[in-house]
């Protein structure tokens, strides 16, 4: 059975290119001809708005954008696993996985028995697990892996008391990455986790589910073409700087194949470091939206940079849109994302709680041409602490279905307005002011 997507029929994007990892300047000409940015005609004005996103962007990252690709957004976790277990299964020579939750029941105990399958037949497995995010998984379900062929690496174990008051205890990788054949590759904020065994859209639970756990509602992202060869290699770099053994020998960079169009890039940050590529490229990207940015995040911890980017924005007649959760697995990151609320609604902010599920995906669109889908949250730990990895994607239509998926997600949240935030009770106020004091860990 094919992979469930959003909507009744979602297109996959992009068709015959050929692959290549572009300049700044051969990009923009290639992609978009030159236009008058005053023109009238709306081609024109979209052409030069493409021209503009995409020489940002190139800047940010420091890399080129690499074309050649066709994408498959994913709407939580029943559809994500789907197109990954299929994926897995087709896998010729290697696969690659890293993520930061690695369950045993559910999903975990699904993608087990595949992964063992696959290692009997001779394909080379890698799985590189954060030593936090899975902490309550029993090691004898990573040790059934290890018997069965699996190569694995433990992220920043947390194996004595001095690694655990250590500074770098903070140090995790929240990367959420899956690389079959070096060929395809999944990124999103899905982990391997069973809380994803229902989807957000389905039916309307019974009496006897009213009282469970809400729905996740997530989002994730195939990709097949260059690009997934670029994951490919983030995924060796990062395995080569944390494991103590050396990589099974594969075949981990074949020749790029082109499938499609879609021309994006990778934006990845190592737990640390001193500056985060993706961070600049959206601050960058919302500085000079023209038209709308459209935020959907699980974990909303903003530092005062982003805060004063999206506040100008929308200042500046940018419909700046921000759906956020209602409740969370975290209260303080909850609270602390909430305590920013008042400045944001007064500079035009227009800001959504989702409503019916438990809010865990991490995208951005803007202007419909500038899209993201991956592990990074907009907070703190994200921008700082730890390991993450998003694709960056500057395609019309994808940016078309990122919107409306967006819209989706607007109608069933609930509009935060400013003269009921600034009628909150004190006990709502106390829990923020307390959570924003530890905001820098959040």
């Amino acid at each position: 059975m094919p992979p469930a997507r959003h909507g009744l029929d979602a297109p996959t994007y992009g068709g015959p290119s050929r692959p290549e990892a572009l300049s700044l300047r051969a990009a923009l000409s290639r992609l978009w001809p030159h236009g008058h940015a005053g023109s009238p005609d709306p081609k024109t004005r979209d052409a030069a708005l493409l021209r503009r996103h995409a020489r940002l962007l190139m800047r940010a990252l420091r890399r080129p954008l690499v074309g050649g690709n066709r994408l498959e957004l994913l709407i939580d976790g029943p559809a994500t696993y789907a197109a990954m277990f299929a994926a897995i299964d087709a896998a010729r020579d290697n696969i690659n996985l890293e993520s930061y939750i690695v369950e045993a029941d559910g999903p975990g105990a699904e993608l087990a028995q595949r992964l063992l399958a696959k290692c009997s037949q001779g394909v080379k497995v890698n799985l590189l697990f954060d030593g936090f995010g899975s902490i309550q998984t029993k090691a004898a379900y990573f040790d059934a892996l290890r018997a069965g062929g699996v190569q694995l690496c433990e992220y920043n174990p947390l194996r004595s008391w001095r690694r655990i008051f250590s500074r770098a205890v903070h140090r995790r990788d929240h990367r959420k990455l899956l690389v079959v054949d070096g060929r395809i590759a999944f990124v999103g904020g899905i982990n391997i986790s069973g809380v994803y065994a229902a989807g957000s859209a389905g039916l309307p639970p019974t009496e006897s589910e009213a009282d469970a756990a809400p729905p996740w509602r997530d989002t994730h992202l195939r990709i097949e073409g260059p690009l997934a060869a670029e994951f490919q290699r983030l995924f060796l770099q990062h395995w080569s700087r944390h494991a103590d053994a050396a990589l099974q020998p594969a075949h981990y960079l074949p020749l790029p194949a082109s499938c499609g169009r879609v021309r994006g890039a990778v934006a990845s940050f190592e737990a640390g470091q001193r500056r985060n590529p993706f961070y600049r490229a959206l601050l960058k990207a919302i500085d000079h939206a023209q038209q709308r940015v459209s935020i959907t995040v699980a974990y909303f911890v903003p530092t005062r940079r982003l805060v004063r980017s999206l506040s100008r924005a929308a200042q500046r007649g940018v419909d700046v849109q921000l759906v956020l959760p209602s409740e969370s697995d975290a209260w303080a990151p909850l609270h602390a994302g909430r305590s920013h609320y008042g400045r944001l609604l007064q500079a035009g902010v227009r800001i959504f709680e989702r409503q019916g599920a438990l809010l865990h995906a991490k995208t951005t669109v803007i202007d419909g041409v500038w899209a993201t889908v991956g592990s990074a949250n907009l907070d703190w730990r994200s921008f700082v602490h730890n390991a993450e990895a998003n694709a960056v994607v500057l395609d019309p239509a994808f940016g078309a279905e990122m919107e409306s998926v967006f819209r989706t997600d607007v109608a069933a949240s609930r509009e935060v307005t400013l003269d009921e935030w600034r009628r909150r009770g004190w006990f709502q106020r106390v829990r923020e002011r307390l959570a924003r004091r530890f905001e820098f860990l959040l």
